[in-house]
């Protein structure tokens, strides 16, 4: 296998991750009939994010560079949160 043919494996792979979270999302709400975002779903956005952006330096495409790499900050700060917050819910006003 050629490294371009490597390099495009990895972006599929990226791409992949990345869609998957949608549907993780999509069978999670529906199971729970409302909607909701699952912890698999930061964890596809953040893998498929990393890969697409390992992807987009090698390509050298700022565009894709900024896209994905803002997106990890958010994907990142949401998993903080997710594994700070304490495990039981809230109490409702």
């Amino acid at each position: 296998m050629t490294m371009d043919r490597l390099w495009m494996a990895l972006g599929f792979t990226g791409q992949l991750l990345f869609s998957a979270r949608f549907i993780i999302q999509w069978l999670a709400s529906e199971k729970a009939r409302q909607s909701i975002i699952p912890l698999a779903f930061w964890y596809f956005s953040l893998g498929g994010s990393l890969l697409l952006l390992i992807y987009s330096i090698h390509r050298k495409d700022p565009v894709f560079i900024l896209g994905q790499s803002m997106g990890m900050f958010v994907y990142l700060r949401n998993l903080y949160l997710i594994k700070k917050s304490p495990k039981t819910p809230p109490a409702l006003p």
